[in-house]
């Protein structure tokens, strides 16, 4: 396929009599170097079949992340006001390997708490304990391995039935 100017939109179809030629062609030829190029050859897609399979893979990487760091994402909480995202980072990365640290703000503002990303749960279990009670600036930030909202909002419904605490 070409454009007006002839040049190549680095994508083409082919037709082919049966379906097992295709295949063949599929198996064959996907992934290969291509003038300098790696090629991806597949079926044909139309705009919805495209946009389910990406929507598909999309789901399975996120899912994949959420495994992989399920515990070793913690919550922190009771955090200064002039803290950032650095100075958090800087506080955790003592404990561990951390992949992220992030605080949640708001037109600017610090909401008073934020997410720290460890390489392992066995990294966040430690900072964990060695975070909880340690002061930061003059305040004890309240450290917890983090929950899905999902999750957060299983737990209050367990513990709360009909907005009475359950005894």
């Amino acid at each position: 396929m070409t454009d007006e100017r002839e040049k190549s939109k680095d994508f083409g179809f082919v037709s082919f009599e049966n379906f097992k030629d295709a295949q063949k062609a599929i198996e064959g030829m996907n992934r290969k170097v291509l003038n300098g190029n790696q090629v991806y050859i597949g079926r044909a897609q139309n705009k919805v079949e495209r946009q389910s399979e990406l929507k598909h893979k999309f789901e399975q990487i996120k899912q994949s992340k959420l495994t992989r760091y399920k515990s070793a994402n913690l919550f922190v909480k009771n955090l200064e006001d002039d803290i950032d995202d650095k100075l958090l980072r800087r506080e955790f990365s003592l404990l561990g390997t951390t992949t992220s640290a992030r605080v949640v703000m708001e037109a600017g503002y610090s909401k008073g708490f934020g997410f720290v990303c460890f390489t392992s749960p066995e990294e966040a279990n430690k900072a964990v304990i060695a975070m909880n009670g340690k002061t930061v600036i003059t305040k004890p930030p309240y450290v917890a391995i983090s929950q899905s909202k999902e999750e957060c909002q299983a737990l209050l419904t367990n513990n709360y039935i009909g907005g009475r605490r359950q005894l």
